[in-house]
């Protein structure tokens, strides 16, 4: 019945797309894609990494997302945790996940975001 994950949606505070930019692509080496029109007028950004799409979209009264989160999958962990941690934001490393190594970071805005590698 299922056949795949389109995009995962985080949410953001208005005016800080510049932020967003500066992570998902600066940072982590994502290209930001276009929204459709419609949805563009409303603020926030896309983005595709892989066969991954986050969309943050501006939500009203914004609290970030402190342990729900995308699990997501890179062939790289280490180097994906030094780029991370490099910006300043804290890398928490954690063995209990049997079959992976993986750790948990924050976007700029505070939403949790886990990165793994297949052990």
């Amino acid at each position: 019945m299922f056949i795949g994950l389109h995009h995962v949606q985080l949410a953001m505070p208005a005016g800080e797309e510049e932020t967003a930019r500066a992570f998902f692509v600066g940072v982590l080496g994502m290209a930001e894609i276009d929204k459709p029109p419609v949805l563009a007028a409303r603020g926030g950004a896309w983005f595709r990494g892989g066969g991954l799409e986050v969309h943050l979209g501006v939500e009203d009264g914004f609290r970030p997302a402190r342990k729900a989160h995308p699990g997501i999958v890179v062939d790289d962990l280490d180097e994906v945790a030094r780029r991370v941690a490099a910006t300043g934001q804290d890398v928490t490393w954690d063995r209990d996940f049997p079959g992976f190594r993986r750790f948990y970071a924050h976007d700029p805005f505070g939403n949790r975001l886990e990165f793994l590698e297949p052990a």
